[in-house]
Protein backbone atom coordinates (compact mmCIF):
# COMPACT_ATOMS: atom_id res chain seq x y z
CA UNK A 1 0.00 0.00 0.00
CA UNK A 2 3.43 2.18 0.45
CA UNK A 3 4.07 1.89 -2.87
CA UNK A 4 0.73 3.12 -4.34
CA UNK A 5 0.65 5.62 -2.42
CA UNK A 6 4.01 6.68 -3.34
CA UNK A 7 3.50 6.35 -6.73
CA UNK A 8 -0.26 8.10 -7.25
CA UNK A 9 1.75 11.39 -4.78
CA UNK A 10 4.61 10.81 -7.82
CA UNK A 11 2.69 10.78 -10.55
CA UNK A 12 -0.82 12.77 -10.13
CA UNK A 13 -3.13 13.70 -12.36
CA UNK A 14 -4.69 10.38 -12.41
CA UNK A 15 -8.41 11.99 -13.45
CA UNK A 16 -6.91 13.71 -15.76
CA UNK A 17 -5.45 10.98 -17.66
CA UNK A 18 -8.90 8.78 -17.42
CA UNK A 19 -10.43 11.78 -19.35
CA UNK A 20 -7.97 12.11 -21.55
CA UNK A 21 -7.86 8.36 -22.04
CA UNK A 22 -11.69 8.21 -22.77
CA UNK A 23 -11.87 10.78 -25.40
CA UNK A 24 -8.77 9.96 -27.56
CA UNK A 25 -9.62 8.41 -31.05
CA UNK A 26 -9.35 4.63 -30.79
CA UNK A 27 -6.99 3.24 -32.93
CA UNK A 28 -7.66 0.23 -34.39
CA UNK A 29 -4.98 -3.06 -34.02
CA UNK A 30 -4.87 -6.49 -33.75
CA UNK A 31 -4.56 -9.01 -31.23
CA UNK A 32 -1.16 -10.72 -32.24
CA UNK A 33 -1.58 -14.08 -33.94
CA UNK A 34 -2.68 -17.44 -32.72
CA UNK A 35 -1.87 -19.77 -35.01
CA UNK A 36 -4.40 -22.58 -36.36
CA UNK A 37 -2.25 -24.18 -38.98
CA UNK A 38 0.67 -26.94 -38.78
CA UNK A 39 3.90 -25.40 -38.60
CA UNK A 40 6.42 -26.77 -41.77
CA UNK A 41 8.60 -30.15 -40.58
CA UNK A 42 11.66 -29.67 -42.66
CA UNK A 43 13.76 -32.34 -41.13
CA UNK A 44 13.33 -35.53 -40.25
CA UNK A 45 13.93 -37.17 -36.92
CA UNK A 46 17.06 -38.26 -37.80
CA UNK A 47 18.55 -35.11 -39.11
CA UNK A 48 17.52 -33.44 -35.91
CA UNK A 49 19.02 -35.83 -34.03
CA UNK A 50 22.82 -35.72 -35.84
CA UNK A 51 22.28 -31.55 -35.78
CA UNK A 52 22.11 -31.66 -32.08
CA UNK A 53 24.63 -34.54 -31.48
CA UNK A 54 26.64 -32.45 -33.75
CA UNK A 55 25.94 -29.53 -31.51
CA UNK A 56 27.15 -30.64 -28.22
CA UNK A 57 30.17 -31.58 -29.92
CA UNK A 58 31.33 -27.62 -30.99
CA UNK A 59 30.14 -26.95 -27.44
CA UNK A 60 32.51 -30.12 -25.72
CA UNK A 61 35.04 -29.81 -27.91
CA UNK A 62 35.88 -26.30 -29.97
CA UNK A 63 33.87 -23.95 -27.66
CA UNK A 64 32.82 -20.41 -27.60
CA UNK A 65 35.00 -17.83 -26.31
CA UNK A 66 33.56 -15.22 -24.06
CA UNK A 67 35.83 -12.33 -24.34
CA UNK A 68 36.55 -9.86 -21.75
CA UNK A 69 34.03 -10.87 -19.27
CA UNK A 70 36.03 -12.44 -16.31
CA UNK A 71 32.83 -13.12 -14.24
CA UNK A 72 31.49 -15.22 -17.43
CA UNK A 73 34.00 -17.05 -17.09
CA UNK A 74 34.41 -17.95 -13.44
CA UNK A 75 30.34 -18.65 -13.57
CA UNK A 76 30.85 -21.24 -16.68
CA UNK A 77 33.96 -22.71 -14.20
CA UNK A 78 31.45 -22.96 -11.03
CA UNK A 79 28.55 -24.51 -13.39
CA UNK A 80 31.33 -27.31 -14.52
CA UNK A 81 32.69 -26.32 -17.81
CA UNK A 82 36.32 -26.36 -19.14
CA UNK A 83 37.39 -23.04 -19.06
CA UNK A 84 41.18 -22.16 -20.56
CA UNK A 85 41.64 -18.54 -21.14
CA UNK A 86 38.71 -16.83 -22.76
CA UNK A 87 37.35 -20.73 -24.35
CA UNK A 88 34.34 -22.15 -22.66
CA UNK A 89 34.31 -26.03 -23.62
CA UNK A 90 31.01 -27.19 -21.91
CA UNK A 91 30.51 -30.82 -21.65
CA UNK A 92 28.13 -32.74 -23.27
CA UNK A 93 24.58 -32.35 -21.91
CA UNK A 94 25.56 -29.33 -19.63
CA UNK A 95 24.23 -26.48 -21.89
CA UNK A 96 21.01 -28.25 -22.56
CA UNK A 97 20.36 -29.48 -18.83
CA UNK A 98 20.36 -25.30 -18.00
CA UNK A 99 18.24 -24.55 -20.87
CA UNK A 100 15.50 -26.56 -19.05
CA UNK A 101 15.22 -23.51 -16.75
CA UNK A 102 13.98 -20.96 -19.34
CA UNK A 103 9.80 -21.04 -19.67
CA UNK A 104 8.49 -21.82 -22.69
CA UNK A 105 6.34 -18.71 -22.87
CA UNK A 106 6.04 -15.44 -21.58
CA UNK A 107 3.56 -12.49 -21.22
CA UNK A 108 5.48 -8.79 -22.14
CA UNK A 109 2.97 -6.51 -20.38
CA UNK A 110 2.90 -2.80 -23.04
CA UNK A 111 1.93 -0.21 -20.71
CA UNK A 112 -1.92 -0.45 -22.25
CA UNK A 113 -2.91 -4.08 -21.40
CA UNK A 114 -5.14 -4.48 -24.00
CA UNK A 115 -1.74 -4.41 -26.17
CA UNK A 116 0.12 -7.14 -24.04
CA UNK A 117 2.07 -10.01 -26.02
CA UNK A 118 2.27 -13.85 -25.22
CA UNK A 119 5.51 -14.65 -27.13
CA UNK A 120 5.83 -18.90 -27.46
CA UNK A 121 3.66 -21.65 -28.18
CA UNK A 122 1.45 -21.06 -31.38
CA UNK A 123 1.38 -17.13 -31.11
CA UNK A 124 3.37 -15.10 -33.65
CA UNK A 125 4.08 -11.38 -32.48
CA UNK A 126 5.22 -8.86 -35.37
CA UNK A 127 7.67 -6.20 -34.34
CA UNK A 128 9.08 -3.41 -37.13
CA UNK A 129 12.59 -3.07 -38.49
CA UNK A 130 15.52 -2.80 -36.26
CA UNK A 131 19.11 -1.34 -36.44
CA UNK A 132 19.37 0.95 -40.19
CA UNK A 133 21.49 4.12 -40.06
CA UNK A 134 19.96 5.33 -42.97
CA UNK A 135 16.32 5.91 -44.17
CA UNK A 136 15.10 6.63 -47.52
CA UNK A 137 11.54 8.00 -48.24
CA UNK A 138 10.06 8.70 -51.81
CA UNK A 139 11.30 12.51 -51.84
CA UNK A 140 14.42 13.14 -49.38
CA UNK A 141 15.71 9.67 -50.51
CA UNK A 142 18.69 7.89 -49.01
CA UNK A 143 20.06 10.10 -45.96
CA UNK A 144 21.46 9.52 -42.31
CA UNK A 145 18.54 8.32 -39.86
CA UNK A 146 17.61 11.25 -37.38
CA UNK A 147 15.53 11.83 -33.99
CA UNK A 148 12.12 13.08 -35.75
CA UNK A 149 12.49 9.77 -38.56
CA UNK A 150 12.67 7.97 -35.25
CA UNK A 151 9.78 8.91 -33.65
CA UNK A 152 7.94 8.98 -37.17
CA UNK A 153 8.70 5.23 -37.34
CA UNK A 154 7.17 4.52 -33.78
CA UNK A 155 4.14 6.89 -34.39
CA UNK A 156 3.94 4.57 -37.81
CA UNK A 157 4.06 1.05 -35.72
CA UNK A 158 1.41 2.49 -33.19
CA UNK A 159 -0.92 3.36 -36.17
CA UNK A 160 -0.47 0.14 -37.92
CA UNK A 161 -3.23 -2.40 -36.96
CA UNK A 162 -1.31 -5.69 -37.70
CA UNK A 163 2.17 -4.55 -35.71
CA UNK A 164 1.62 -6.13 -32.19
CA UNK A 165 5.08 -4.35 -31.00
CA UNK A 166 6.73 -1.02 -31.16
CA UNK A 167 10.16 -2.43 -31.52
CA UNK A 168 13.74 -1.08 -30.60
CA UNK A 169 16.09 1.12 -32.79
CA UNK A 170 13.73 1.55 -35.31
CA UNK A 171 16.50 3.48 -37.57
CA UNK A 172 20.02 4.67 -35.55
CA UNK A 173 19.28 8.38 -34.77
CA UNK A 174 22.69 9.86 -35.62
CA UNK A 175 22.06 13.31 -34.55
CA UNK A 176 21.88 12.33 -31.13
CA UNK A 177 25.10 11.68 -29.50
CA UNK A 178 26.04 7.68 -29.26
CA UNK A 179 25.95 8.30 -25.93
CA UNK A 180 22.06 10.06 -25.26
CA UNK A 181 20.73 8.45 -27.98
CA UNK A 182 18.80 5.06 -25.95
CA UNK A 183 17.29 8.01 -23.91
CA UNK A 184 15.46 9.90 -26.28
CA UNK A 185 14.79 6.20 -28.45
CA UNK A 186 13.24 4.55 -25.07
CA UNK A 187 11.36 8.03 -24.03
CA UNK A 188 9.68 7.87 -27.50
CA UNK A 189 8.66 4.36 -27.28
CA UNK A 190 7.42 4.89 -24.48
CA UNK A 191 5.16 7.94 -24.88
CA UNK A 192 4.21 7.64 -28.12
CA UNK A 193 3.30 4.72 -28.02
CA UNK A 194 1.63 2.41 -26.18
CA UNK A 195 2.41 -1.09 -27.64
CA UNK A 196 5.64 -3.38 -26.02
CA UNK A 197 9.22 -2.47 -26.84
CA UNK A 198 13.00 -3.02 -26.58
CA UNK A 199 15.56 -2.04 -24.33
CA UNK A 200 18.99 -0.37 -25.57
CA UNK A 201 21.78 -3.63 -25.77
CA UNK A 202 24.87 -1.40 -27.20
CA UNK A 203 26.41 -0.84 -23.78
CA UNK A 204 25.58 -2.16 -19.94
CA UNK A 205 24.73 1.16 -18.56
CA UNK A 206 22.60 1.51 -21.40
CA UNK A 207 20.54 -1.86 -20.37
CA UNK A 208 20.12 -0.42 -17.09
CA UNK A 209 18.73 2.63 -18.07
CA UNK A 210 16.36 1.01 -19.53
CA UNK A 211 15.12 -1.17 -16.91
CA UNK A 212 14.91 2.18 -14.49
CA UNK A 213 13.32 3.79 -17.29
CA UNK A 214 10.82 1.03 -17.11
CA UNK A 215 10.22 1.04 -13.52
CA UNK A 216 9.16 4.70 -14.01
CA UNK A 217 6.17 3.38 -16.69
CA UNK A 218 5.39 0.82 -15.21
CA UNK A 219 6.71 1.01 -10.95
CA UNK A 220 8.99 -0.72 -9.49
CA UNK A 221 7.48 -3.61 -8.11
CA UNK A 222 5.66 -4.64 -11.61
CA UNK A 223 8.81 -4.52 -13.47
CA UNK A 224 10.42 -6.74 -10.56
CA UNK A 225 7.61 -9.23 -11.19
CA UNK A 226 6.99 -8.78 -14.30
CA UNK A 227 8.45 -8.92 -18.17
CA UNK A 228 8.28 -5.19 -19.78
CA UNK A 229 11.10 -5.58 -22.57
CA UNK A 230 12.34 -7.93 -24.87
CA UNK A 231 16.04 -7.07 -26.15
CA UNK A 232 18.35 -8.36 -28.55
CA UNK A 233 21.36 -9.85 -28.13
CA UNK A 234 23.48 -10.76 -30.72
CA UNK A 235 26.44 -13.31 -30.88
CA UNK A 236 29.20 -12.37 -32.97
CA UNK A 237 29.17 -15.51 -34.92
CA UNK A 238 30.93 -17.82 -35.22
CA UNK A 239 31.01 -18.94 -31.48
CA UNK A 240 32.06 -15.58 -29.59
CA UNK A 241 30.25 -13.81 -27.13
CA UNK A 242 31.18 -10.32 -26.35
CA UNK A 243 31.14 -8.30 -23.17
CA UNK A 244 28.87 -5.79 -24.52
CA UNK A 245 26.23 -7.90 -25.40
CA UNK A 246 26.56 -10.25 -22.47
CA UNK A 247 27.33 -7.43 -19.91
CA UNK A 248 23.58 -6.39 -21.28
CA UNK A 249 22.10 -9.92 -21.22
CA UNK A 250 23.51 -9.78 -17.70
CA UNK A 251 21.47 -6.77 -16.62
CA UNK A 252 18.59 -8.06 -18.30
CA UNK A 253 18.38 -11.18 -16.93
CA UNK A 254 19.06 -10.36 -13.67
CA UNK A 255 16.03 -8.16 -13.65
CA UNK A 256 13.55 -10.61 -15.04
CA UNK A 257 13.34 -8.89 -19.15
CA UNK A 258 13.66 -10.80 -21.81
CA UNK A 259 16.30 -11.22 -24.23
CA UNK A 260 17.00 -12.79 -27.71
CA UNK A 261 19.79 -14.70 -28.19
CA UNK A 262 20.52 -14.31 -31.89
CA UNK A 263 23.86 -15.85 -33.66
CA UNK A 264 24.38 -12.96 -36.42
CA UNK A 265 24.95 -15.50 -39.64
CA UNK A 266 25.78 -14.69 -43.17
CA UNK A 267 25.96 -18.22 -44.45
CA UNK A 268 29.75 -18.61 -46.06
CA UNK A 269 31.18 -15.95 -43.84
CA UNK A 270 30.00 -16.35 -40.30
CA UNK A 271 28.86 -19.96 -40.71
CA UNK A 272 29.64 -22.90 -42.73
CA UNK A 273 27.91 -22.69 -46.83
CA UNK A 274 25.74 -26.08 -45.82
CA UNK A 275 22.28 -25.80 -44.60
CA UNK A 276 23.24 -28.59 -42.04
CA UNK A 277 26.25 -27.36 -41.15
CA UNK A 278 24.77 -23.82 -40.67
CA UNK A 279 22.01 -25.10 -38.17
CA UNK A 280 24.49 -26.75 -35.99
CA UNK A 281 26.31 -23.76 -35.23
CA UNK A 282 22.98 -21.69 -34.67
CA UNK A 283 22.16 -24.32 -32.34
CA UNK A 284 25.54 -24.55 -30.90
CA UNK A 285 25.99 -20.89 -29.84
CA UNK A 286 22.01 -20.52 -28.82
CA UNK A 287 22.26 -23.06 -26.25
CA UNK A 288 25.13 -21.51 -24.92
CA UNK A 289 23.56 -18.17 -25.04
CA UNK A 290 20.53 -19.49 -23.29
CA UNK A 291 22.37 -21.54 -20.87
CA UNK A 292 24.74 -18.42 -19.70
CA UNK A 293 21.61 -16.44 -19.22
CA UNK A 294 20.23 -19.19 -16.39
CA UNK A 295 23.44 -18.96 -14.70
CA UNK A 296 22.70 -15.09 -14.06
CA UNK A 297 19.33 -15.79 -13.13
CA UNK A 298 17.02 -19.48 -13.46
CA UNK A 299 13.86 -19.12 -15.32
CA UNK A 300 14.88 -15.27 -16.72
CA UNK A 301 12.97 -15.34 -20.02
CA UNK A 302 14.75 -16.11 -23.64
CA UNK A 303 13.94 -16.56 -26.95
CA UNK A 304 16.34 -18.94 -29.50
CA UNK A 305 16.99 -16.43 -32.00
CA UNK A 306 17.93 -17.50 -35.66
CA UNK A 307 18.90 -14.59 -38.13
CA UNK A 308 19.70 -16.01 -40.91
CA UNK A 309 20.86 -15.02 -44.76
CA UNK A 310 23.18 -16.43 -47.61
CA UNK A 311 26.17 -14.88 -49.40
CA UNK A 312 26.33 -13.84 -53.22
CA UNK A 313 30.10 -15.23 -53.68
CA UNK A 314 31.03 -13.03 -56.51
CA UNK A 315 30.09 -9.73 -54.72
CA UNK A 316 29.97 -10.72 -51.05
CA UNK A 317 26.96 -8.56 -50.39
CA UNK A 318 24.18 -10.64 -48.40
CA UNK A 319 21.06 -11.99 -49.80
CA UNK A 320 17.92 -12.37 -49.08
CA UNK A 321 14.63 -14.48 -49.55
CA UNK A 322 16.40 -17.45 -50.49
CA UNK A 323 15.62 -21.29 -50.47
CA UNK A 324 18.44 -21.80 -48.25
CA UNK A 325 17.38 -19.28 -45.86
CA UNK A 326 13.97 -20.54 -45.52
CA UNK A 327 15.39 -24.04 -44.76
CA UNK A 328 17.43 -23.01 -41.97
CA UNK A 329 14.55 -20.93 -40.81
CA UNK A 330 12.03 -23.92 -40.91
CA UNK A 331 15.04 -26.02 -39.50
CA UNK A 332 16.07 -23.76 -36.52
CA UNK A 333 12.37 -23.80 -35.39
CA UNK A 334 12.34 -27.50 -34.89
CA UNK A 335 15.07 -27.17 -33.07
CA UNK A 336 13.70 -24.46 -31.33
CA UNK A 337 10.55 -26.04 -30.05
CA UNK A 338 12.84 -29.46 -28.85
CA UNK A 339 14.15 -26.92 -26.66
CA UNK A 340 10.77 -25.51 -25.99
CA UNK A 341 12.12 -22.11 -26.01
CA UNK A 342 10.17 -19.37 -28.39
CA UNK A 343 11.68 -18.97 -31.51
CA UNK A 344 12.50 -15.69 -33.45
CA UNK A 345 13.25 -15.13 -37.29
CA UNK A 346 12.49 -13.89 -40.14
CA UNK A 347 11.35 -10.68 -41.69
CA UNK A 348 10.70 -8.44 -44.11
CA UNK A 349 14.02 -9.17 -45.29
CA UNK A 350 15.40 -8.29 -48.78
CA UNK A 351 18.68 -7.05 -50.50
CA UNK A 352 17.35 -4.18 -52.82
CA UNK A 353 17.88 -0.67 -52.70
CA UNK A 354 14.51 0.40 -53.61
CA UNK A 355 10.93 -0.70 -52.54
CA UNK A 356 10.89 -2.61 -55.81
CA UNK A 357 9.78 -5.71 -57.29
CA UNK A 358 13.34 -7.65 -55.56
CA UNK A 359 11.99 -6.12 -52.26
CA UNK A 360 8.24 -7.65 -52.58
CA UNK A 361 9.58 -10.81 -53.77
CA UNK A 362 12.40 -11.63 -51.22
CA UNK A 363 10.28 -10.19 -48.51
CA UNK A 364 6.97 -11.97 -49.21
CA UNK A 365 9.85 -15.08 -49.28
CA UNK A 366 10.79 -14.43 -45.89
CA UNK A 367 7.32 -13.20 -43.78
CA UNK A 368 5.31 -16.21 -45.40
CA UNK A 369 8.45 -18.66 -44.62
CA UNK A 370 8.59 -17.41 -41.02
CA UNK A 371 4.66 -17.88 -40.38
CA UNK A 372 5.16 -21.92 -41.78
CA UNK A 373 8.39 -21.95 -39.68
CA UNK A 374 6.97 -21.65 -36.18
CA UNK A 375 8.30 -18.18 -35.42
CA UNK A 376 7.28 -16.65 -32.22
CA UNK A 377 8.59 -13.07 -32.28
CA UNK A 378 9.47 -11.59 -36.02
CA UNK A 379 11.68 -8.45 -35.81
CA UNK A 380 11.86 -6.78 -39.00
CA UNK A 381 8.29 -7.74 -39.83
CA UNK A 382 8.07 -3.80 -41.88
CA UNK A 383 10.32 -1.35 -43.16
CA UNK A 384 13.76 -3.64 -43.81
CA UNK A 385 15.54 -2.24 -47.08
CA UNK A 386 18.99 -3.00 -48.44
CA UNK A 387 20.15 -5.45 -46.64
CA UNK A 388 19.14 -3.88 -43.22
CA UNK A 389 21.20 -0.82 -44.03
CA UNK A 390 17.98 1.42 -44.47
CA UNK A 391 14.38 1.79 -42.90
CA UNK A 392 11.81 2.61 -45.50
CA UNK A 393 9.01 5.20 -45.01
CA UNK A 394 7.00 3.69 -47.59
CA UNK A 395 8.08 -0.31 -47.61
CA UNK A 396 7.22 0.14 -44.06
CA UNK A 397 3.39 0.91 -44.43
CA UNK A 398 3.93 -1.83 -47.92
CA UNK A 399 5.34 -4.94 -45.17
CA UNK A 400 2.66 -3.51 -42.53
CA UNK A 401 0.21 -3.80 -44.62
CA UNK A 402 0.98 -7.30 -46.10
CA UNK A 403 1.08 -8.40 -42.29
CA UNK A 404 -2.16 -8.51 -42.27
CA UNK A 405 -2.19 -11.43 -44.87
CA UNK A 406 0.05 -13.55 -41.89
CA UNK A 407 -3.26 -12.87 -40.07
CA UNK A 408 -5.51 -14.14 -42.47
CA UNK A 409 -3.66 -17.48 -43.37
CA UNK A 410 -2.65 -17.76 -39.86
CA UNK A 411 -6.65 -18.34 -38.77
CA UNK A 412 -6.78 -21.59 -40.67
CA UNK A 413 -9.82 -22.87 -42.52
CA UNK A 414 -13.26 -21.90 -40.89
CA UNK A 415 -15.15 -25.06 -41.20
CA UNK A 416 -18.37 -23.95 -38.93
CA UNK A 417 -21.46 -23.99 -40.48
CA UNK A 418 -21.29 -20.86 -41.41
CA UNK A 419 -17.81 -21.61 -42.80
CA UNK A 420 -19.38 -24.54 -45.00
CA UNK A 421 -21.63 -22.07 -47.38
CA UNK A 422 -24.08 -25.02 -47.76
CA UNK A 423 -26.98 -22.78 -47.40
CA UNK A 424 -25.74 -20.04 -50.24
CA UNK A 425 -24.65 -23.30 -52.33
CA UNK A 426 -28.50 -24.40 -52.40
CA UNK A 427 -29.87 -20.99 -52.46
CA UNK A 428 -27.81 -19.84 -55.50
CA UNK A 429 -28.04 -23.44 -57.56
CA UNK A 430 -26.97 -24.37 -61.17
CA UNK A 431 -25.98 -21.36 -63.28
CA UNK A 432 -26.63 -18.75 -60.71
CA UNK A 433 -24.14 -16.53 -59.31
CA UNK A 434 -23.67 -15.58 -55.50
CA UNK A 435 -23.25 -11.66 -55.70
CA UNK A 436 -27.08 -11.32 -54.09
CA UNK A 437 -27.62 -14.43 -52.10
CA UNK A 438 -28.03 -14.46 -48.00
CA UNK A 439 -24.93 -15.46 -47.16
CA UNK A 440 -22.82 -13.10 -49.29
CA UNK A 441 -24.74 -10.57 -47.83
CA UNK A 442 -23.81 -11.94 -44.61
CA UNK A 443 -20.16 -11.84 -44.82
CA UNK A 444 -19.17 -9.32 -47.76
CA UNK A 445 -17.73 -7.23 -45.24
CA UNK A 446 -15.35 -9.87 -43.72
CA UNK A 447 -14.92 -12.35 -45.90
CA UNK A 448 -11.67 -11.64 -47.70
CA UNK A 449 -8.78 -9.46 -46.29
CA UNK A 450 -8.32 -5.68 -47.31
CA UNK A 451 -5.42 -3.85 -48.12
CA UNK A 452 -5.17 0.01 -47.46
CA UNK A 453 -2.25 0.49 -49.66
CA UNK A 454 -2.54 -1.86 -52.99
CA UNK A 455 -4.81 -0.24 -55.98
CA UNK A 456 -7.59 -2.54 -57.38
CA UNK A 457 -9.62 0.06 -59.02
CA UNK A 458 -10.49 -0.21 -62.64
CA UNK A 459 -8.04 1.37 -65.19
CA UNK A 460 -9.93 4.57 -66.15
CA UNK A 461 -10.18 5.53 -62.02
CA UNK A 462 -6.40 4.36 -61.57
CA UNK A 463 -5.52 6.90 -64.22
CA UNK A 464 -7.75 9.61 -63.37
CA UNK A 465 -6.19 9.82 -59.92
CA UNK A 466 -2.56 9.64 -60.97
CA UNK A 467 -1.44 6.02 -62.28
CA UNK A 468 0.14 6.36 -58.59
CA UNK A 469 2.63 3.42 -58.68
CA UNK A 470 2.55 1.15 -55.24
CA UNK A 471 5.50 3.35 -53.87
CA UNK A 472 3.09 6.04 -54.41
CA UNK A 473 -0.02 4.89 -53.09
CA UNK A 474 2.20 4.16 -50.03
CA UNK A 475 3.85 7.19 -49.54
CA UNK A 476 0.31 8.29 -49.51
CA UNK A 477 -0.30 6.44 -46.73
CA UNK A 478 2.43 7.58 -44.93
CA UNK A 479 1.07 10.94 -44.99
CA UNK A 480 -2.32 10.22 -43.80
CA UNK A 481 -1.06 8.07 -40.72
CA UNK A 482 1.32 10.83 -39.68
CA UNK A 483 -1.18 13.46 -40.39
CA UNK A 484 -3.94 11.22 -38.15
CA UNK A 485 -1.84 10.65 -35.37
CA UNK A 486 -2.35 11.44 -31.65
CA UNK A 487 -0.42 10.11 -28.99
CA UNK A 488 -1.87 7.50 -26.19
CA UNK A 489 -2.82 9.28 -23.02
CA UNK A 490 -0.12 9.24 -20.55
CA UNK A 491 -0.57 10.60 -16.67
CA UNK A 492 1.29 13.69 -16.72
CA UNK A 493 3.01 12.56 -13.69
CA UNK A 494 4.83 9.91 -15.45
CA UNK A 495 5.63 11.86 -18.41
CA UNK A 496 7.14 14.65 -16.16
CA UNK A 497 8.81 11.86 -14.28
CA UNK A 498 10.15 10.42 -17.55
CA UNK A 499 11.39 13.55 -19.14
CA UNK A 500 13.18 13.96 -16.17
CA UNK A 501 15.05 11.23 -15.73
CA UNK A 502 16.38 11.49 -19.55
CA UNK A 503 17.03 15.39 -19.26
CA UNK A 504 19.71 13.97 -15.96
CA UNK A 505 21.29 11.59 -17.37
CA UNK A 506 21.60 13.86 -20.66
CA UNK A 507 23.10 16.23 -18.44
CA UNK A 508 25.37 14.10 -16.47
CA UNK A 509 28.25 13.15 -18.77
CA UNK A 510 29.18 15.39 -22.37
CA UNK A 511 28.61 14.31 -25.60
CA UNK A 512 29.81 11.27 -27.52
CA UNK A 513 29.70 10.78 -30.97
CA UNK A 514 32.09 7.73 -30.88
Amino acid sequence: MEEVAERRGRRGGGGSARRAERTAPKIEFERFIERKIPNLEILNEEALEIIEYNAETVLEEIGVNFVENPAALQRWRDAGADVTGERVRIPRGLARELCKTAPSSFTQHARNPDRNVVIGGKNLVLAPVYGPPFVRDINGGRRYATIEDFRNFVKLGYMSKWLHHSGGTVCEPTDVPVNKRHLDMLHAHMTLSDKPYMGSVTEPSRAADSVEMSKILFGDKFVDENTVMTSLVNINSPLTFDATMMGALEVYAAANQACIISPFIVGGAMAPVSVAGTLTQVLAEVLAGVAYSQLIRKGAPVIFGAFVTSIDMNSGAPTFGTPEASQITAGAGQLARRLNLPYRSAGSFNGSKLPDAQAAYETANSLNNGLLSGVNFMLHSCGWLEGGLVSSYEKFVMDADQLGVLHRFAAGVDMSANGQAMEAIREVGPGGHYLGCDHTQANFKSAFWKTEVLDYKPYETWEEEGARDTVQLAHARVQKMLAEYQAPAMDPGIAEALADYVARKKAAEPDSFM
